[in-house]
């Protein structure tokens, strides 16, 4: 792990290779609201890149050793490969280099930081208690893996002394942050690129738990399996635990599901008090359950509920998220990332349910 901290980042000229992906992208949004030097470079030209060159970010879409003239830090991204040209002269160089996880980290650790990690439904979940916290009055940083409806953006630095934080499982490397608090929202393998089978999927996320800082929480789905197996084997000590789902023992308990077309609601009971009715403006059974992780996590960080309720109902979703794209000829056109098994389930079920009188034509990329 690096051991670059914050002041070496605030005086440093920053060079992301790879800038054009969602996550590297937040990342330098965030530098640029802090007045810090940042140039970039990816494969292609894009939407991304000319929203961060409007920001004044250098931006060059293509890759050459030329493009880290004068640089001081570099950020890279798990795409980048030992053989790109820029990465091999930052080498040459002796420049430092940071793993995208490592520079959001150091961000992070600025912060009052929530860590939203699973499987599925980060992204979601991660907007969701975004969106809910602004509706409260904070106005907290974030990084998510898409642009949220709502602000338009995939990442922020705000005024206040929240940070909200995607947390990708996928190459190990969320293991650097070192949140105040965590959500998982389910655990099941995927990845097995990185992963060999579920146990070692199940023990990075219980390396991932005992990163949380000594005083505080972790929010969990009790309904998955996956999770509850990590309730048995992890050492939760020193944190608060709280647990959200349809189970009777959940800490955050939802009942009295309705699911609508475009919208859905559900009853919320948190520790035997009946907090009322949850309404979301975004569709099926899966959001529900990321507004439950959301909910629960704002609760614990002291907001009242009845504001926090109110803030998901504004919840508009993210992009490629059940994306509405709109219609043709009477052809209702949604765009979905879903890619694992159980992802691309859900989204069927919740097309489905979307249209009930008509058929649903999935159009799958490989």
């Amino acid at each position: 792990m690096s051991q670059l901290k914050f002041s070496d980042l605030k005086n440093a000229k920053v060079h992301f290779i790879g800038i054009g992906g969602s996550g590297m992208s937040g990342i330098a949004r965030i530098l640029v609201a802090l007045d810090i030097k940042v140039s970039g470079s990816d494969i292609k030209d894009s939407q991304t890149l000319e929203g961060l060159r409007k920001l004044g970010v250098v931006v060059f879409a293509s890759h050459s050793a030329d493009n880290i003239a004068g640089r001081e830090i570099i950020v890279i991204s798990s795409a980048i490969s030992a053989s790109n040209v820029e990465l091999k002269r930052a080498k040459e160089l002796n420049i430092p280099i940071l793993l995208r996880a490592e520079a959001l980290a150091i961000l992070m650790s600025q912060k009052r930081s929530v860590a939203v990690a699973g499987t599925h439904g980060k992204t979601t979940t991660t907007s969701m208690l975004t969106v809910a916290l602004q509706h409260c009055g904070v106005d907290p940083s974030f990084a998510i893996g898409a642009t949220v409806s709502n602000s338009g953006t995939n990442a922020h630095h705000g005024s206040g002394d929240v940070f909200v934080a995607e947390a990708d499982e996928s190459d190990g490397s969320f293991l650097v942050y070192k949140p105040f608090g965590a959500i998982i929202t389910n655990i099941e393998l995927d990845h097995v690129d990185h992963f060999a089978d579920e146990a070692a999927v199940d023990e990075v996320f219980t390396n991932f738990v005992s990163t949380i800082q000594s005083d505080g929480f972790l929010v969990i789905c009790g309904d998955d399996l996956g999770a509850k197996r990590l309730i048995a084997t992890s050492k939760i000590e020193g944190i608060t635990l709280a647990t959200y789902g349809e189970g009777a023992e959940c800490d955050l308990k939802i009942d009295r599901v309705a699911l609508d077309a475009a919208s859905s609601t559900a009853r919320i009971t948190w520790r035997g008090r009946v907090l009322g009715e949850l309404q979301l403006s975004v569709p099926g059974r899966h959001n529900i359950l990321n507004a439950a992780a959301s909910l629960t996590a704002a609760l614990l960080m002291g907001y009242p509920a009845p504001e926090v309720i109110q803030g998901l109902k504004t919840f508009t979703g993210a992009r490629r998220r059940f994306e509405l794209k709109g219609k043709i000829n009477g052809i209702t056109v949604i765009d979905d990332y879903g890619h694992h098994p159980t992802e691309i389930r859900v989204t069927l079920e919740t097309a489905q349910n979307y249209n009930q009188i008509g058929r649903v034509i999935a159009i799958f990329q490989p």
